[in-house]
C-alpha cells in the first residue's frame, strides 16, 4: 500500500482526483498524505470504520464526495433471526466485488452496510435476499450520529488526555479503552503516552473519531487550547 500510496499522491499533484477501493485503514500511512499540494479524505461510512476508502485530490479543489454510501437493510422478520454473520453469508452469494464493500454493522434489528460503486447500486435495488423480503434505505455517506468542531483546554498533548477531553469521558475510562486495543492513532494501536499532533486522527471503538485540527493558543498556566473535529 505504501508504494501505491506514493503513486496516488503523485497523480493528485498532477491534477487528478484518485480513489482507492475499500482497504484496511491500518494500511494507510498518513505521513505520506502530509503534502501541501494535495488534500485527502478517508471515509468508511462509520466514524470508527475498519475498512475505508481514501480519496486524494489537488489542493485547489474545495472538496470531493467520499465515494461511500451507507445502506440500511431491513430483512422481514422470520426465524431464525439473522445476525451479521448470517447476512454476510447471504451477501457472498450475490458475488459482489469485495473491494466495493466496507463494514457491516447491526442496527436495532436492521443492518448498516458501507458500499461503493456497482455493489452499492446492487444493494440499493434489492427487494429479496436469502428468501426473505428486504427494505433498503440509502442513509447517505455516513452513519455517524454527528460531527462538530470543539475547542477544549488540555494540560498536554498525550493521547489519553486529548481523547478523554474530546469525547467527554473520564481519563481512566479512556485509558481502559487504550489498554483493551480499542483506540487507534492514525490507524495504528494507540499508546496512552503518545503525543497527538495537528492532522492526526484518533478513533475509539464505541465513541467515534477525533480529527486534531490545530493548537489555538497556549494559556497563561501552560495549558493548550486545541481545536478538534469530533465525529460520533
Amino acid at each position: 500500500m505504501k508504494q501505491k500510496l506514493g503513486t496516488l499522491v503523485a497523480q493528485a499533484r498532477g491534477g487528478r482526483v484518485v480513489r482507492t477501493p475499500f482497504v484496511d485503514g491500518d494500511e494507510i500511512d498518513r505521513r505520506l498524505l502530509q503534502d501541501d499540494e494535495v488534500r485527502h479524505k478517508i471515509a468508511g461510512g462509520f466514524p470508527d470504520a475498519r475498512r475505508v476508502i481514501l480519496t486524494i485530490y489537488p489542493a485547489h479543489i474545495p472538496d470531493v464526495d467520499s465515494g461511500v454510501s451507507v445502506l440500511r437493510v431491513m430483512p422481514e422478520e422470520a426465524a431464525p433471526v439473522w445476525d451479521v454473520q448470517d447476512l454476510t453469508v447471504q451477501l457472498r452469494k450475490l458475488e459482489l466485488n469485495e473491494d466495493q464493500l466496507g463494514d457491516v454493522r447491526e442496527d436495532r434489528g436492521a443492518f448498516l452496510i458501507a458500499a461503493t460503486g456497482k455493489a452499492a447500486q446492487t444493494l440499493a435495488a434489492l427487494t429479496e435476499l436469502g428468501g426473505r423480503g428486504l427494505d433498503v434505505e440509502d442513509v447517505g455517506e455516513s452513519a455517524g450520529k454527528s460531527s462538530r468542531v470543539r475547542e477544549v483546554v488540555v494540560p498536554s498533548m498525550r493521547v489519553d488526555v486529548v481523547g478523554a477531553k474530546g469525547f467527554g469521558v473520564s481519563r481512566a475510562y479512556f485509558q481502559q479503552g487504550i489498554e483493551g486495543g480499542k483506540v487507534r492513532l492514525n490507524g495504528q494501536p494507540a499508546r496512552a503516552s503518545s503525543d497527538i499532533r495537528e492532522g492526526d486522527s484518533l478513533s475509539a471503538e464505541g465513541l467515534g473519531r477525533i480529527d486534531f485540527k490545530r493548537v489555538v493558543n497556549e494559556t497563561r498556566r501552560g495549558n493548550y487550547k486545541v481545536e478538534l473535529d469530533v465525529h460520533r
